[in-house]
């Protein structure tokens, strides 16, 4: 049996529900999520301490976006050494 795949839109909308007073375990039933689940995307999408109007998911999408930048920016150091020897 394969893991459900849910979108970043549908998650959200369930933390909404939850932060509208929707219990979790009445989610949990009527969408056939587990609780688990629920009560790790509400944690994933709670504001950050410290940080203002960023989430969880949010530092987590732009933490891996610097790295993708960091791993570029090596790539193209590499190409100008080449390129600056011939």
């Amino acid at each position: 049996m394969g893991k459900k795949l849910y979108s970043p839109d549908f998650k959200l909308e369930i933390v909404k529900q939850y932060r509208l007073g929707t219990a979790v375990s009445k989610l949990s039933s009527e969408y056939g999520i587990s609780e688990v689940t629920i009560y790790k995307w509400i944690k994933l999408y709670a504001p950050v301490d410290g940080m203002v109007d960023m989430t969880k998911a949010e530092v987590l999408s732009v933490q891996k976006e610097n790295e993708r930048l960091k791993q570029e920016v090596d790539i193209l150091k590499k190409a100008i050494t080449i390129f600056a020897t011939k």
